[in-house]
């Protein structure tokens, strides 16, 4: 028979190396049964104690004081050739983001920016210094010209407003 090509000690071999991978697969699937069982057995018994969430503190209606206003100026934007470059704060410049350069406010500072020619506003994140020119106030990033209304005209008229911890709050919450 081994002139065709079968032999029996080559099927006693094979039938043994099926049999063998058969049982590692057993033998794994058995594991993780036993596994998956030993964790939800785990999980049944820890107790769930129920959190209460703490009430909210609600202040009195109590009356809002009037917006800082820094200034009023010309504001401008930067040009996207600045976009990946390092700013005053050490941060990259995002062209996509809403920050701006003031030549004083601190890093980290929020202000409200109205275009007084239009009465849109935005709030930037001030990270950097500028702008150099001695008659505008501020620059913004593109992103934020396009939501003040002004991207195609370069400069335009503003107000800036420093956000206090209420007027953040009042925003987040709406």
């Amino acid at each position: 028979m081994a002139q065709f090509g079968f032999s029996p000690s080559r099927a006693v071999e094979r039938s043994t190396k099926i049999a063998t991978v058969d049982l590692a697969k057993v033998v794994i699937s058995a594991f993780l049964f036993l596994a998956l069982l030993g964790n939800l057995a785990l999980a049944q018994s820890q107790e769930v104690e129920e959190e209460t969430a703490p009430e909210p503190f609600v202040e009195p209606n109590q009356p809002r004081a009037p917006p800082v206003v820094a200034e009023t100026g010309l504001a401008s934007f930067y040009h996207v050739v600045f976009h990946g470059r390092r700013t005053a704060s050490g941060e990259a410049f995002n062209r996509h983001a809403l920050t701006a350069a003031h030549k004083t406010l601190p890093f980290g500072t929020l202000v409200r920016v109205i275009n007084l020619r239009n009465e849109r506003s935005v709030i930037v994140r001030v990270n950097d210094r500028g702008p150099l020119q001695k008659n505008r106030v501020i620059d913004v990033t593109p992103r934020a010209a396009r939501e003040l209304g002004f991207l195609a005209y370069g400069l335009t008229p503003v107000k800036l407003e420093i956000m206090t911890a209420d007027e953040l709050a009042d925003i987040e919450v709406k």
